[in-house]
């Protein structure tokens, strides 16, 4: 190996460390990709290929694994998650009863299914403004703190 095939070996295997690292810090599969592609390009290097083809290679390998193994592994790594809405998003379409009376003036109280109690008002386009203690409602949207609830026992989306 002369000078010149030291310093393409020495600088492909720089940028696969150096990809490396980011990937490391992104976590996106976007720099591993091209590091595998680096590492090509080093391989091409240490087979006697001019810079100009390692760094063919080099690009080739990285989108070639850009355009059809990163989709995969995305899709594999989402194909594990949880699909249950969480949070806010969790207590859409849950029932419950009312707690604390609804009057005119104030907001009533409702105990969803899961435990929670939380201060609630009817929704707007609901007939009776003042259910009793124990009406079924369900939960049709999150304002803040307050739970919009309309009565019933069936989920309106």
């Amino acid at each position: 190996m002369n000078g010149i095939d030291w310093i393409q070996t020495v600088v492909w295997i720089g940028l696969v460390l150096l990809l490396g690292v980011v990937e490391i810090f992104t976590l996106d599969f976007i720099f591993i990709m091209l590091a595998a592609g680096a590492a090509g390009g080093l391989i091409a290097a240490l087979l006697g290929a001019p810079w100009w083809l390692s760094a063919i290679i080099a690009a080739g390998v990285a989108l070639l694994l850009l355009s059809l193994v990163r989709p995969r592994v995305l899709a594999a790594l989402g194909r594990n998650a949880d699909p249950h809405r969480t949070n806010v998003e969790g207590l859409i379409g849950l029932p419950g009863t009312v707690a604390v009376a609804f009057t005119a003036s104030a907001p009533g109280q409702v105990r969803l299914a899961n435990g929670e109690t939380w201060s609630a008002r009817i929704a707007a386009d609901s007939t009776d403004r003042t259910p009793p203690l124990g009406t079924p409602v369900v939960v049709e949207s999150i304002e803040g703190s307050t739970a919009v609830v309309r009565l019933g026992e069936r989920a309106t989306p």
